[in-house]
């Protein structure tokens, strides 16, 4: 009497290429060239390209580096500390756009006292590896009082920039800014490309 064996095997399924596989592809390929494009559509839209002059962002944007704006942020919702913004000192459309971080907002009072910048009586550059000590305090050596709509920006580049402290700028309205910066284009030189590093 023989015994039967009890072997397990396994069979690969072939996959068949089917129509219903070729429609749900397509459809995919679809899906991702609508979104794409309607993305181009808002960047090209709501978006512009600025080239940035000088070093007064370093290191977070360098010299010659081009950033996204955009342009619709503004007009729903206000700046917040932090943010980098884009604009034309005094709405001056024959300058050069200014690229600078908002480090106080309207009803704010800004100081900077020994090198340390404070905002309603508080330091407001907490970690003090990451800028260097203000050398020039500028208009802000005495208090300034920021009225609705109001801004104070500074480089990150403390001590390599034309910004609030300058009398020539001094604070910036909401109405002179031209965006958020949205992100910022980076080109790879060993020929890995684009980079994008949003904000």
């Amino acid at each position: 009497m023989f015994r039967r064996r009890n072997t397990l095997t396994f069979h690969q399924k072939k996959k068949k290429i089917t129509p219903k596989l070729i429609r749900e592809i397509f459809s995919w390929i679809s899906i991702t060239i609508v979104a794409g494009l309607i993305a181009l559509g808002l960047v090209l839209a709501f978006g512009m390209q600025v080239k940035v002059i000088g070093d007064s962002m370093e290191p977070t944007i360098s010299n010659g580096q081009s950033v996204v704006v955009n342009r619709l942020s503004l007009t729903i919702f206000s700046p917040k500390i932090g943010d980098i913004i884009v604009f034309l000192p005094n709405g001056n459309a024959n300058s050069h756009y200014y690229v600078k971080r908002v480090v106080a907002g309207p009803g704010e009072t800004v100081q900077i006292t020994d090198g340390i910048l404070y905002v309603n009586g508080e330091e407001r550059d907490g970690k003090k590896d990451i800028y260097d000590k203000i050398e020039d305090a500028g208009i802000a050596s005495n208090p300034v009082k920021l009225g609705s709509g109001e801004y104070f920006v500074l480089g990150d580049n403390r001590n390599n920039s034309e910004d609030s402290r300058s009398a020539n700028i001094g604070v910036v309205k909401q109405s002179m800014m031209v965006g958020k910066v949205w992100f910022k284009l980076q080109y790879e030189e060993a020929g890995a490309g684009l980079v994008l590093n949003n904000y």
